[in-house]
């Protein structure tokens, strides 16, 4: 069994500007992750640009720099914290999965599974999760849901050129595969609940694009609709206000209907949870949980969000928070985003 100071379960971004961080500060720590460095944004689209500026979701305290000096990509960015990691000589322990967090008097025990078999123990004093709030797709749970030409993620356009395309959903992540899929020369046709598009949920770049297309009936729009069964060749759109059933063509269905926490290692360690949006509890002074020596670094602190209030950008301070938490040590803004010192409260 391994012991340490701390544990950091998550290596995106703010994982890894925690790891770093403790590194900096001489705290004995191990870093694990169930995937590879960045997974969720490695399953972003191709291509995708981030909303934020560059210098908002740099790291660590080291600039992000885009070949063309706009936000960054999402292969940018993913080269980008393989450089930090790289930079630090950070020991991130990838493809092992921590299953289980039991407290004990004076420490933690977690259990992990490694993609090739086996299981392994490590007692630690701390605990860090950093495990985001995209771990698994919102499921809708209707009929036709898990066919092979539905998808909760959009990879990159090219496999519905020339074919009908239904699109569900009306935020950045719908819209944005719509242009691109109608560009390629897809069908598109966009279900959304909403009455119309939230101008603060869609990048400013595309918004005006996709109600154009909407308005010259490029892109079909169906409001205030949602699927309530999807077959091979077509899909129902119950009109919430109407009452009425409408059939739309469909060869492919995206289901770009958000995503959810994984809040299970909270649950196994004894983390109290709000109600709805199981978000951990937590003293916003130090990040710590309800459970001492449990801490919250990154969008995880805001559970499943479906009102989006925590991004990359505004969860640096986390990070400066456990820190002084952990060693009594202030980080300046060498060490990490030092945007995240304008949104820590005064001492």
């Amino acid at each position: 069994m391994d012991i340490a100071e701390a544990a950091v379960v998550g290596a995106g971004p703010i994982g890894l500007e925690m790891g770093a961080a403790l590194k900096r500060a001489g705290v004995d720590y191990i870093h694990l992750e169930a995937k590879q460095i960045g997974n969720t944004i490695s399953w972003y689209p191709h291509q995708v640009r981030f909303f934020s500026s560059p210098e908002r979701i740099a790291i660590c305290g080291v600039p992000l720099h885009t070949v063309d000096q706009a936000k960054a990509s999402r292969e940018e960015y993913l080269a980008y914290l393989r450089g930090i990691v790289e930079q630090f000589d950070l020991e991130v322990r990838t493809y092992e999965r921590v299953t289980k967090i039991t407290k004990g008097d004076n420490d933690f025990t977690l259990v992990t599974e490694k993609q090739g078999g086996g299981k392994q123990e490590y007692q630690v004093r701390n605990v860090i999760l950093a495990i985001g709030d995209m771990a698994w797709p919102r499921m809708l749970h209707i009929p036709g849901e898990d066919s092979n030409h539905v998808d909760h993620y959009f990879d990159e356009p090219h496999k519905y050129f020339r074919q009908e395309l239904l699109i569900v959903g009306g935020k950045n992540s719908a819209v944005e595969a719509a242009i691109r899929c109608y560009r390629l020369g897809a069908k598109v046709s966009l279900s959304y609940r909403g009455e119309k598009f939230n101008p603060e949920s869609i990048k400013y770049w595309l918004l005006p694009e996709i109600e154009m297309l909407v308005k010259t009936g490029k892109i079909k729009f169906y409001p205030n609709t949602e699927p309530v069964e999807i077959r091979r060749q077509d899909v129902s759109l119950l009109d919430v206000k109407r009452k009425e059933i409408i059939t739309v063509g469909a060869d492919f269905v995206l289901l770009m209907t958000g995503y959810v926490a994984d809040m299970k290692l909270f649950e196994t360690a004894g983390a109290e949870l709000e109600p709805e949006s199981r978000a951990p509890v937590v003293n916003m002074e130090t990040m710590e949980s309800t459970v001492p020596g449990l801490f919250v670094a990154g969008t995880v602190a805001a559970g499943t969000q479906r009102h989006y209030r925590l991004f990359i950008e505004n969860c640096h301070a986390h990070v400066a928070k456990i820190v002084k938490k952990l060693t009594g040590k202030t980080i300046d803004g060498h060490a990490i985003n030092p945007l995240a010192l304008e949104e820590m409260p005064e001492s």
